[in-house]
């Protein structure tokens, strides 16, 4: 599967054993206390994940799939286990955190989240970034892996019974994976990813970058 076509693809030992287990360790240290659905800013609390999103190797292929300069925008760890076990139904990744609002025509749905400003822009910008779900546990069917609906991100942005139409009448890939893979993806092809049937661990690096230049004097946030 190739990103530009399908909308995705799977970078099999993207990091290695040595990683993996550097990020478990450190985050393992915070499980009792971080929220049930994932950690945000994770790279701002963990230097094994900073190290990671800041490293020439990741940075370097997400300039290669944006064809420019990558600023790392968002970074979340998600762990689905037995205790958080949650199904995510199928929609579009289609807005960003940014500093502050600002009255841009087309950029709309502004919301605050966690203290943040959220805001849904137009496709332009998504289409100019790229996820990268670095998975440090094995994912398949049975604990929860992505399922995708290929080339979907090609359709722009989706109304919900658009959504609905799509996943109803074209097959999903699951996206199975080794632990140190990374799935790579625009985040507005089409996702969701069900609970857990045989719950262990399931975590992720979820990291989001991009190449948009932000209007109006906007910064990510």
């Amino acid at each position: 599967m190739d990103i530009r076509e399908n909308g995705f693809e799977i970078l099999e030992s993207f990091i290695s054993q040595h990683e993996i287990q550097s990020i478990k360790a450190e985050v393992k240290e915070f499980s009792e206390t971080y929220p049930k659905y994932g950690i945000r800013g994770a790279n701002n609390k963990f230097q094994s994940i900073q190290k990671l999103c800041s490293s020439e190797k990741l940075t370097k292929i997400a300039e290669s799939f944006l064809m420019g300069k990558a600023n790392l925008v968002r970074v979340i760890f998600f762990d689905k286990t037995a205790e958080h076990n949650w199904l995510v139904t199928w929609h579009q990744d289609k807005t960003i955190c940014v500093n502050r609002k600002a009255d841009i025509e087309n950029w709309k749905a502004w919301s605050i989240k966690d203290g943040k400003h959220h805001v849904q822009p137009p496709i332009d910008v998504l289409n100019k970034m790229v996820a990268f779900r670095v998975h440090l546990d094995d994912c398949d069917e049975d604990n929860g892996c992505l399922k995708v609906i290929p080339s979907s991100h090609q359709l722009g942005v989706l109304t919900q019974s658009e959504i609905d139409s799509i996943t109803k009448n074209q097959p999903a890939f699951s996206c199975v994976v080794k632990a140190g893979d990374a799935l790579v993806m625009r985040p507005h092809l089409l996702h969701s990813s069900s609970k857990s049937v045989n719950p262990s661990n399931r975590r992720v690096v979820h990291i989001e970058f991009s190449s948009f230049q932000l209007p109006c004097n906007l910064a990510w946030a």
